[in-house]
């Protein structure tokens, strides 16, 4: 049995994020590249999040109802609730208070650790677009099959 997989082509694991992907650059979202989802998954999720804030886990990025043959997540997705190119995949609202992905904006003179995590799902998220971290996730903890992360730092 494969291995579910999860990555990017801007950094490697572990690595610095590009300031392209940050609050210092064009503050897009990078491409990512799936591999190996079980056939009968219903749907897949992408959530980014910064472990390291001052004030708790701070979400980046809450995306979900991906369509499981998905292989690519294009660079520079637009905030909007539905995606056109993801089948109207759904967007909830960062910790920013914006739609879609903000990058990495860690306090001056910090460096942080930032999760890019992938969930295979078991159904759809009946969650609205445009819902806050807890609501989605609690239908992901729900529905999640599997999941896998990547990691990235940036610091000011």
């Amino acid at each position: 049995m494969s291995e579910l997989s999860f990555r990017t082509s801007a950094f490697t694991h572990g690595e610095s994020i590009p300031e392209a992907y940050t609050c210092e650059g064009d503050d897009r979202s990078p491409e990512l590249t799936v591999g190996d989802v079980p056939d009968d998954a219903a749907a897949l999720a992408v959530v980014v999040d910064d472990p390291d804030a001052p004030g708790g886990t701070f979400t980046h990025w809450l995306l979900w109802n991906v369509p499981p043959d998905t292989v690519e997540i294009s660079e520079d997705v637009p905030q909007s609730e539905a995606v056109p190119d993801l089948d109207g995949a759904r967007q909830g609202e960062n910790d920013f208070g914006e739609l879609g992905y903000r990058g990495p904006c860690p306090p001056e003179g910090d460096t942080h650790e930032y999760r890019f995590t992938l969930y295979v799902l078991d159904e759809e998220l009946g969650v609205e677009a445009g819902a806050l971290r807890p609501e989605v996730q609690g239908a992901l903890d729900a529905t999640t099959r599997d999941s896998t992360q990547f990691t990235g730092t940036f610091g000011r």
